[in-house]
């Protein structure tokens, strides 16, 4: 009996023995895989900051990588992370890809995956993209001081270099760059007051940031002269009196539709991806108040009376090279399919004409996965006549370069017109001078407290444009960053 006692026991303490040697084998194996891949994510991080500095310094015949992508390809594409104590700790293997419009680079796509020396067989990828900060990143990025009306609903940041008054709603941060400014009585203010940077009614007002640092205009500031070049080449290029489409000329040439305020193109996105494309000949007017031109009437000449569509439209915009380019005043509306960008610029520095952008009706996206994006730039203002819908829904990025972003004062006589009921915005507004969509008023003609423009609205920036925008979108400084860090 004690022999068959001491048997069992035995086997029982073999069995738990067995059983504990191998859970602690097993942690041991597992601890060191834990090791083997943290550090081989650390080895990745690091093979992807070597890269980043490798592409800054390197240079190639034609420009760095930054300008044509020339280089690129000639970059060394293993980084070995030294151990300080002798050896190597492991190895990165890179993969770089440069995104390329009209031949010029907007972006580098990186694929870092790192192996630690200890076990290779545990590898981490890490994915970055390296680019300027992008205009997409704000729903607002504004030059000049502002006044948010109460009924503004803003999603995501929103930034002035200059004071901002916000009686609305914010759910992201407002930022101004100045500790206090003038508040006069056009932002509600009489008599003329010393206000913080950022105050007013909102709710928001614990995400309210000043001062913060400041965003040159200057460095966002887009070269027409380069895209103009750019759309001759490769794009859709409206010169005034020539269509071309990839360097090829469309038709004959007719009367000229440039330097004039009273004519220019009108585009139309098709929800296939094509653009139809009309000359103006003739508009009608309106009288109107500018937010740059105080209480001066002027005559607006935004309502498109007449127009021919050009020979050719509709046409296919030229998927490496998807810009257009306008040397007159445009109108853009529809359905957007693919990454585009819309640019109106005279790019003449002896002329004295800077074409706006009007946006006279509704702009949408076939997709909204982020496969699909508009950018327009306009050398003067961006704005929406008097006529557009009374429900009004937009998507894009909009950029002023010397105007503003905004809609006229219309007064009582222009009924129905001079009030519509809402602006729905998803993108960015970029506008150097005040923006303003709607007008508070009294004239001889319309007594009282008066109110013009779109009594409500909504903007909202669009996240999925932040990190892939249409080409040529402009960014925020000179520096290039790692964005849109993941692991695979």
């Amino acid at each position: 009996m004690t022999t068959l006692m001491v048997v069992g026991f035995t086997v029982v303490f073999m069995l738990i023995l067995g059983t504990i040697s191998s859970y602690a084998l097993q942690q041991g194996r597992y601890g060191r895989a834990l090791f083997a891949g943290e550090q081989a994510l650390h080895i990745a991080e690091a093979g992807l900051e070597n890269f980043r500095w490798l592409i800054a310094h390197n240079t190639a015949a034609g420009g760095t990588i930054m300008s044509t992508g020339a280089g690129l390809s000639s970059l060394p594409t293993t980084y070995v992370v030294s151990d300080p104590e002798g050896g190597t700790v492991g190895s990165a293997t890179i993969t770089a890809t440069a995104a390329l419009q009209c031949g010029r680079t907007q972006w580098v796509d990186l694929s870092s995956t790192g192996s630690a020396s200890v076990d290779p067989t545990f590898k981490r990828t890490l994915l970055a993209r390296y680019m300027r900060p992008s205009v997409g990143e704000y729903s607002n990025l504004l030059n000049s001081d502002v006044w948010a009306g109460s009924d503004r609903q803003i999603t995501g940041p929103y930034f002035n270099n200059l004071g901002i008054r916000m009686d609305g709603t914010n759910n992201s941060t407002v930022s101004s760059a100045v500790s206090t400014w003038q508040c006069s009585s056009s932002f509600g203010c009489s008599p003329t007051q010393t206000k913080a940077g950022v105050f007013g009614a909102g709710s928001g007002s614990a995400l309210w940031l000043y001062p913060v640092q400041s965003i040159d205009f200057g460095s966002i500031s887009t070269s027409f002269t380069n895209l103009e070049t750019y759309a001759r080449a490769s794009g859709i290029f409206l010169s005034g009196t020539e269509t071309y489409v990839g360097n090829v000329k469309k038709g004959s040439t007719y009367s000229t539709v440039a330097k004039n305020e009273q004519k220019g193109y009108h585009i139309i996105f098709q929800s296939n991806g094509t653009v139809r494309i009309y000359s103006v000949t003739a508009t009608s007017w309106n009288w109107s108040q500018h937010v740059d031109t105080g209480s001066t009437w002027l005559h607006d000449y935004y309502r498109i009376a007449a127009e021919t569509e050009l020979t050719g439209s509709p046409f296919t915009v030229p998927s490496g090279c998807a810009i257009i380019y306008s040397k007159a005043r445009t109108w853009i509306e529809g359905t957007v399919l693919g990454k585009i960008t819309v640019v109106a610029a005279d790019a003449d520095v002896s002329s004295p004409y800077n074409p706006d952008v009007l946006i006279p009706n509704n702009i949408n996206y076939q997709t909204t996965d982020g496969t699909t994006g508009l950018t327009v730039i306009a050398e003067n203002s961006i704005m929406y006549p008097e006529n557009t819908p009374t429900v009004m829904s937009v998507r894009g990025t909009f950029v002023a370069q010397n105007g503003y972003y905004g809609r006229n004062l219309y007064d009582c006589e222009e009924a129905p017109y001079d009030k519509r009921t809402s602006l729905t915005l998803n993108g960015t507004i970029v506008s150097n001078k005040r923006v303003g969509t709607q007008w508070s008023y009294s004239s001889s003609y319309c007594p009282g407290a008066n109110t013009s423009g779109f009594l409500n609205r909504y903007e909202s920036y669009d996240r999925l444009q932040a990190f892939n925008p249409a080409p040529f979108t402009p960014g925020i400084g000179s520096d290039y960053l790692l964005q849109l860090w993941r692991e695979q």
